[in-house]
């Protein structure tokens, strides 16, 4: 199969049709081989229109919404991003096309070394992976221009919000398997506020879920 064809056939299909125009956003979908952060044999449905699982925990978006997304934040060249679950490491790769420097945040230290490896294997080192709860973010490099949270979550922790720059964006998922509202999230000097940009329902982080209280 000819995965660069295969590609611009994704971008064409999913992506420009669902009101992406970003030159940056689809050029670097054009430009990140996604067959790459797959096992070997499911490489060759890469780009289809599915929710494919990666790694333990995480999933591909559909490349409409992911598309729609990192279009909303607005990245630019010189914005810190930071990445909140980012598992195999593709939204991180496709930021990496957008900011000047990427923070890649998973649990796991398996994934994230697994990860890590084989980003800087494909030559991608602006991509710098750690491990911590997400719940927390990253607190040492903050604060962020940009913060994508990679994955539908039931609520937004006051953390990730906390390490925003003044003007940095934020944007997540929030909701249930059923009805999930993308949110860009923007800090000014004095408070945050959002603002729903679509409609979507990724698979969700599994960490970021609301406790369930006791009933009497």
């Amino acid at each position: 199969m000819d995965m660069s064809l295969a590609r611009k056939r994704m971008v064409d299909s999913q992506i420009k049709p669902n009101d992406v125009t970003d030159d940056r956003v689809i050029a670097a979908f054009l430009k990140v081989p996604r067959e790459f952060y797959l096992p070997k044999a499911q490489q060759d449905i890469a780009y289809s229109e599915i929710e494919l699982p990666t790694v333990e925990g995480r999933h591909f978006w559909l490349a409409r919404d992911l598309s729609k997304l990192l279009q909303a934040l607005e990245v630019r060249a010189t914005d810190l991003a930071l990445v909140i679950g980012a598992g195999e490491g593709y939204s991180a790769s496709l930021l990496n096309e957008l900011a000047d420097t990427v923070i890649a945040l998973d649990q796991n230290p398996d994934v994230a070394d697994k990860a890590s490896d084989a980003l800087l294997s494909a030559g991608i080192d602006r991509v710098a992976f750690v491990t911590g709860d997400l719940l927390n973010g990253h607190p040492p490099e903050a604060p962020y221009n940009v913060i994508l949270v990679n994955g539908l979550v039931e609520y937004v922790p006051d953390a990730w919000l906390e390490q925003l720059a003044p003007g940095g964006r934020l944007g997540v998922v929030v909701g249930n398997e059923k009805n999930g509202e993308v949110r860009v999230y923007t800090k000014s000097a004095k408070s945050v506020s959002y603002h729903t940009e679509f409609n979507c329902t990724p698979p969700s982080l599994p960490e970021v879920r609301k406790e369930v209280g006791f009933a009497f």
